[in-house]
């Protein structure tokens, strides 16, 4: 399956707080990473909350984190 990966969707949410080491916290921005308004969990569709865990496992499967050291 194809997800839409592009800044502030759903997946590349799930990625950032994975890479930024951060708990789930499904939620994304249509119109780009901090622009608009940010939509929260009870306002998603099952199909974005499940792009957002694919966003998030993908990363944690790949061991991608920011090095804070």
């Amino acid at each position: 399956m194809d997800y839409d990966t592009s800044n502030g969707s759903p997946y590349d949410r799930g990625s950032a707080d994975s890479y930024y080491q951060r708990p789930y916290d499904p939620h994304y921005w249509p119109k780009g990473t901090y622009k608009g308004q940010r939509i929260e969990l009870e306002d998603m569709t099952p199909q974005q909350i499940t792009e957002y865990f694919k966003g998030y496992e993908d990363n944690e499967s790949e061991g991608n984190f920011k090095d804070y050291g």
